[in-house]
C-alpha cells in the first residue's frame, strides 16, 4: 500500500504538467510601440491555441529590465512567460541586471523586426551616403529610445562603419515620427512600423534597413550592406519562460507558439506591422540567444558600451 502511495504521489507532477494549462497565463511586454502591438496580435492567438486566457501585460522600464525582473522572480510553472528579444544581452551587458539569458528557459523564436533609419523627407538625403556627407559638416542628432538599447547599439554600429559621429537624442515620452517631424532629431532609427504612416504620406523617407535583405515591408528601402556599409542588425522577438519551467510545459507553449505562427491570420496581421514571422522551435532559439549574445557582448565592448 505505502510502495501504490508513493508511486502515485510521483505521477503527480507529470499530470500537473500533462493538463497544462488549467488557468489564465500572463506574458510580460517590455516596451511599447510595434513590441507591443505585436504582443497583443500574439497573446490573442495564443489564447486560442492553448485554450486560456493568454493577458499581455506591460511592465516597461530601464530597457527591459523592469520586466526581466519580475518574470526571473515568478514561479517556473509555465504561466508566466516573458515576450522577449536581443533586449535581454544589451540590458544585462549594460549593466541594468545582474543576470543574463541563462536565467530563461527558451520557446520558441517567433518572428524579428528590422531597425530602420529614417530622416525628414525636406531634408534632401535620399541615401546613407548624403547623410555622412552632411554628418563631416555638422553632427547629427539621432533620436534614439534609450541609452544601450537595441536600437542605440545598432545606431552606434552604423555610424561607426560609416566614419561619423553623431549626437544621441532620447525619445523621453516622444515617439520617433513626432520627434522628427518636430525637429527635435535629425534622423532615427526605429522599427519600420512606427514610420511607415508617415513614409506614405512622404513625411519621412527610410534612408536603410539593418538586414541582410530588404523587408517587405518596405521593399523599395535598400539595406546597409547595398550602399556599401557592411552592417547586419536585427531584432528577434519570442517567448521565454523563468528557468526551471518544466520541460512538459516548455514544449506545450513551443507547439502552440509553431501553429500561431504559420497561420495565415498572423502572417496577414504581421506583415500590416512590418513584422517577419520566423518560427524556432526551443533548442534552436536558445543555440540562437547564445550566439548573439556573445556578439553583442563583443560589439558593446569595441563601441564602449559594456559594464558587466
Amino acid at each position: 500500500m505505502l510502495r501504490i502511495g508513493a508511486a502515485l504521489i510521483a505521477l503527480l507532477p507529470l499530470t500537473a504538467h500533462a493538463q497544462y494549462p488549467q488557468k489564465a497565463v500572463e506574458m510580460t511586454v517590455l516596451f511599447g510601440g510595434s513590441s507591443a502591438t505585436i504582443a497583443q496580435v500574439l497573446a490573442d492567438a495564443l489564447s486560442k491555441e492553448l485554450g486560456v486566457p493568454v493577458a499581455a501585460v506591460s511592465r516597461t522600464g530601464a530597457g527591459g529590465a523592469v520586466g526581466y525582473s519580475f518574470v526571473r522572480s515568478s514561479p517556473p510553472n509555465g504561466y508566466t512567460i516573458v515576450w522577449n528579444s536581443n533586449s535581454i544581452s544589451t540590458v544585462f551587458h549594460s549593466g541594468n541586471i545582474d543576470f543574463d539569458y541563462r536565467a530563461f528557459e527558451p520557446v520558441a523564436r517567433i518572428g524579428m523586426e528590422v531597425p530602420a533609419l529614417a530622416v525628414r523627407t525636406d531634408s534632401g538625403w535620399t541615401a546613407l551616403e548624403d547623410f555622412a556627407a552632411a554628418a563631416r559638416s555638422r553632427r547629427m542628432r539621432v533620436g534614439i529610445s534609450g541609452r544601450g538599447s537595441f536600437v542605440h547599439l545598432v545606431s552606434a554600429a552604423l555610424f561607426e562603419t560609416m566614419g561619423i559621429d553623431v549626437v544621441y537624442v532620447p525619445y523621453g515620452q516622444g515617439t520617433a515620427p513626432a520627434e522628427l517631424l518636430g525637429r527635435r532629431v535629425d534622423a532615427a532609427l526605429q522599427w519600420p512600423s512606427q514610420f511607415k504612416a508617415q513614409v506614405d504620406a512622404k513625411q519621412l523617407r527610410v534612408l536603410a534597413v539593418t538586414s541582410p535583405a530588404r523587408i517587405p515591408v518596405l521593399p523599395d528601402v535598400p539595406t546597409a550592406k547595398e550602399q556599401g556599409f557592411d552592417v547586419d542588425l536585427v531584432m528577434w522577438r519570442g517567448l521565454a519562460a523563468p528557468r526551471g519551467t518544466p520541460k512538459e510545459v516548455v514544449a506545450r507553449l513551443e507547439a502552440a507558439a509553431r501553429r500561431v505562427v504559420a497561420s495565415p491570420r498572423f502572417k496577414e496581421l504581421s506583415a500590416k506591422l512590418g513584422f517577419e514571422p520566423a518560427f524556432l522551435p526551443a533548442s534552436e532559439f536558445g543555440v540562437l540567444v547564445a550566439r548573439d549574445d556573445a556578439a553583442i557582448a563583443s560589439l558593446m565592448t569595441e563601441l564602449g558600451l559594456k559594464k558587466r
